[in-house]
């Protein structure tokens, strides 16, 4: 079942604000721990040697989480929802004539 069913416009307002700040904080955090993580390893002398791991790793959590966010997952299970709700009805409608 949706996520969204039966909430008013303030409060899917409210929950799209949360995931914007949930994916603003994601963002930020990566971007500052890989500096972090990247100025410690050039630090070390001999160049780049092991920081590209985690922000490889790391980055497709964020792509991930980026692309959920853009796709807006929960209107789209929303509307996966309704649609298998109503055939699932017909289904029940059919057996019964």
């Amino acid at each position: 079942m949706s996520d969204q069913a039966g909430l008013t416009a303030e409060d899917r307002a409210s929950k799209r604000a949360k995931e914007w700040t949930d994916l603003t904080w994601h963002v930020a955090v990566f971007v500052i721990v890989n500096v972090v993580l990247w100025s410690i390893d050039i630090a070390q002398g001999g160049g780049l040697n092991w920081a590209f791991w985690p922000t490889i790793g790391w980055g497709i959590a964020v792509a991930f989480h980026v692309a959920s966010y853009g796709m807006n997952v929960s209107d789209l299970e929303g509307r996966k929802y309704q649609e298998f709700l109503a055939e699932e009805r017909a289904k029940d409608v059919n057996n019964q004539a």
